[in-house]
């Protein structure tokens, strides 16, 4: 995890995961460049159109609670909520 959040594209991990981390940088950082050459070349490593539809809706919430955060300034819980809340999600998982 720490070569990833380092840089991603010299980490050691798998080929689909590099691709879709790569479109999802765009996707994220420079969506107007986006273009489908770019879907077909993460989707020609390997990785499923649902994993790749997937990937995207994880990150346009994301990027759209992000953005909502930084405009209208929500403040980040203490660190000590984070431990209790990963084991909760861990057991009970996201309820829709």
């Amino acid at each position: 995890m720490t070569a990833v959040l380092a840089d991603y594209r010299t980490a050691p991990i798998d080929e689909k995961l590099r691709a879709m981390l790569g479109f999802l940088e765009t996707f994220t950082q420079r969506p107007d460049e986006l273009t489908a050459a770019d879907v077909r070349a993460v989707l020609a490593t390997g990785v499923s159109r649902e994993a790749m539809r997937d990937a995207m809706y994880v990150a346009f919430l994301f990027n759209t609670y992000d953005r909502l955060a930084d405009t209208l300034g929500w403040e980040l819980p203490e660190d000590r909520y984070y431990p209790k809340a990963g084991k909760f999600l861990l057991k009970q998982g996201y309820r829709l």
